[in-house]
């Protein structure tokens, strides 16, 4: 976080380009809502509109006092460590979703993932599954998951 209370986010698209956007804590969890539901993101940076859609973005990595890119060293005590990996489990588990998966091979199982997906490898045959947006989200009996299958074809846009 830099002292104006932003951080730098760099993020690559699926066709391999780079960019990097510097966002408030609110764009950050804004953006992370977008990204776990896969909804298109607008947000004004400054005086510039800014818009990335998640479907397009292979990764993202929000740089802050504990990465690599940070731009001083602190020594931090080691105390405490538990309470801190509980908070940072609890702040992924908000952005969980569930993922059906139904594979051609026969499998069928459910999954939890910290982001929604539009493509998955079966955990039995490795073949590649896909989301279903016609079907969309399914009732399980762990709740609501989005549909993914590789058992017809699903047209990816």
């Amino acid at each position: 976080m830099n002292s104006n209370g932003s951080y730098m986010m760099t993020y690559t698209l699926n066709s391999g380009i780079k960019g990097s956007i510097t966002f408030s804590n609110k764009q950050i969890e804004e953006w992370m809502e977008s990204y776990r539901i896969g909804s298109k993101y607008v947000t004004t940076v400054g005086k510039v509109f800014f818009g990335l859609n998640p479907e397009l973005v292979a990764d993202f990595k929000v740089h802050n006092e504990s990465s690599e890119q940070r731009e001083h060293i602190s020594v931090k005590p080691i105390t405490g460590t538990n309470k801190i990996n509980e908070q940072i489990a609890d702040a992924y588990s908000k952005y969980e979703t569930q993922i059906q998966v139904d594979c051609k091979c026969g499998e069928s199982y459910i999954m939890k993932s910290a982001y929604k997906k539009t493509k998955w490898g079966c955990k039995n045959c490795g073949e590649m599954v896909f989301l279903d947006r016609k079907v969309g989200m399914v009732n399980t009996e762990q709740g609501k998951a989005w549909y993914m299958t590789n058992r017809y074809y699903i047209e990816r846009s």
